[in-house]
């Protein structure tokens, strides 16, 4: 059975510009994605977890809506605004938040029945890294639950097709997507299972590059 969704949640950065979308085609692709993850996460059901690059808290608090909340989740984020945030603006039983580096810490070792993560590794630049530290947070048993965008095929162009839309009628933050260009457009939609374009790298020399989508 699933509680209201409190206005807190709402609030989010991501939920506002994302599920919450005044646009319905961006909100029902976001939607389908974490109702997906509910649907997966419900095996946590009195378990402990951690979302890893949990964002505004979105995730967690969409799970704590549901009848198959963990025991216990932490919310982890590279941003200490979003911590912060996350800390200030949510208030669910038995979730708490913390930045990623503490995840390194021996109490985080093989501490987590599950792991999520969603929409988190396409930005990732040190992608063997995250991975490393996922599996040593993660018991032996434990389950990891692993959401990112389709960037190839058909779906490529639907997306960028309601991006644009998105950032001409000036929804969300879309102005700032990085654009394809028609050869990248040719290798996305005929790509196979090796890499087919070169990821931009942003922020490079800053405390956390990033790629786009």
């Amino acid at each position: 059975m699933k509680a209201p969704i409190d206005a807190a949640v709402r609030d989010g950065h991501y939920a506002a510009k994302q599920i919450f979308c005044k646009d319905r085609l961006i909100a029902w692709s976001h939607r389908r994605r974490f109702e997906l993850g509910l649907q997966l996460a419900a095996r946590f059901r009195g378990r402990h977890i951690l979302d890893y690059g949990c964002g505004d808290g979105t995730f967690l608090a969409l799970l704590w809506a549901t009848g198959d909340r963990p025991a216990s989740a932490v919310g982890a984020e590279l941003d200490d605004y979003q911590v912060d945030d996350c800390r200030t603006r949510l208030h669910l039983p038995g979730v708490t938040f913390d930045a990623i580096a503490e995840l390194d810490r021996d109490e985080h070792r093989q501490r987590y029945d599950g792991v999520v993560c969603m929409e988190v590794l396409e930005h990732v630049v040190a992608l063997d890294r995250v991975i490393d530290r996922l599996w040593r947070v993660l018991r032996d048993d434990g389950t990891l639950i692993v959401s990112v965008p389709v960037e190839t095929g058909l779906p490529l162009l639907v997306k960028q097709l309601v991006r644009h839309a998105a950032a001409w009628r000036g929804v969300g933050d879309y102005r700032g997507t990085a654009p394809y260009t028609m050869r990248e457009y040719v290798a996305s939609v005929f790509a196979g299972s090796t890499p087919h374009i070169e990821w931009p790298i942003y922020d490079e020399d800053g405390d956390m590059p990033f790629h786009d989508h």
